[in-house]
């Protein structure tokens, strides 16, 4: 989304390329062209080249971030920057800057990736051809899964990220946090709320059925074909996970349940994939999780309760659209698409069996 920003607010183009001869040598020394990509709430994209053999795209915060965008965008060239020579599908970070004096906040410089990534049209995320039907479709949720795995066993200590999260307590906090964002709206917006049948069931089960215990590992935090780049042709390989900016260190369960939340469940046959981005094609949710424990080694007993969470938390997300259409933030269908979304959780989760 284009937030109207000229390419003069964002980047002081001398500048920069006296800052890149130092740092990122690999881009080239000719006349540095900037292009403006992306611009947005959380973060800008831009475009830089030259002229040598590849462009780089450089991130950095909005002219008016939102809290903590720049701490954010630091976060995410750390997380990039230890990924290198790990299996894990990321662009490769080639330089950070943290003086707000080179261009007006914080950035950093990353590779620029090839590829497709899905593309939202009417609310439904469409894949590039001929990854939108079968066979090919198929193979997309695998895709993702192996990329989750590879990230799942990159042992963050040694790349340096020990003290990137706080992993002890870390399902404990969960279902606070996103209460708590939910009940935010209320001061922010001036929402009074409404009923969200199940909300308190489905609380009360997630605290009382947290497990006792995980393997920590590196989150991605927003896991979605759109934020992903694949190889432009067959078979389905994913070139890099994009869009770091909810990354920690936690429990990776929860990745896969993002994503396997838009797949169809064995144990419903007759219950239809009702989501934004999965297909009556993709496999099953319990055969993506079989695949990720054969990946991983790790324990899908009670991967219910991550499936449940990862609503629970999509629920408390998607209500600020609602409490932004109800102060006028937002248009009243846009509230009321959302409004019908917010209520999907699970209400009497079935017991797992992978």
């Amino acid at each position: 989304m284009s937030m109207g920003y000229s390419l003069a607010e964002l980047v002081d183009v001398p500048r920069l390329a006296e800052w890149l001869d130092v740092h990122v040598p690999q881009l080239g020394s000719g006349p540095l062209a900037a292009e403006l990509i992306h611009g947005g709430f959380s973060n800008v994209v831009i475009s830089l080249d030259r002229g040598g053999p590849e462009t780089m795209v450089l991130r950095r915060p909005p002219t008016v971030p939102p809290p903590g965008s720049e701490r954010t965008v630091l976060r995410e060239a750390r997380v990039l920057a230890a990924l290198d020579g790990t299996p894990a599908p990321h662009p490769r970070c080639y330089g950070v800057c943290d003086d707000d004096a080179v261009i007006g906040a914080p950035f950093y410089v990353m590779e620029r990736v090839s590829g497709w990534s899905g593309k939202v049209v009417d609310r439904k995320v469409q894949h590039q051809a001929p990854f939108d039907r079968m066979p090919f479709e198929y193979g997309i949720p695998f895709a993702i899964t192996d990329a989750l795995v590879a990230l799942a066993n990159v042992d963050y200590r040694a790349v340096g990220l020990g003290d990137f999260g706080k992993p002890d307590g870390f399902l404990e906090r969960q279902v606070d946090r996103w209460a708590s964002q939910l009940a935010s709206y209320k001061g922010r917006y001036g929402y009074a709320g409404r009923d969200l049948p199940g909300y308190a069931e489905v609380e009360g089960w997630l605290r009382a059925s947290t497990p006792k215990g995980f393997r920590s590992g590196i989150l991605h935090g927003d896991i979605g074909t759109t934020n992903m780049m694949f190889r432009p042709d067959p078979p389905v390989r994913i070139v890099a996970l994009l869009d770091w900016e909810l990354s920690t260190i936690g429990d990776p369960l929860i990745d896969l349940a993002w994503f396997s939340n838009g797949l169809r469940d064995e144990r419903m046959p007759d219950t239809p994939v009702d989501s934004v981005q999965g297909s009556v094609h993709w496999p099953s949710r319990q055969e993506i999780a079989r695949y990720y424990a054969a990946g991983t080694g790790r324990d899908m007993s009670e991967f219910d309760y991550y499936l449940v969470l990862a609503q629970f938390k999509a629920g408390c997300i998607m209500e600020y659209k609602v409490a932004q259409a109800a102060a006028g933030k937002l248009p009243k269908d846009v509230g009321e698409f959302f409004s019908g979304s917010s209520s999907t959780v699970s209400r009497t989760p079935p017991h797992w069996s992978a």
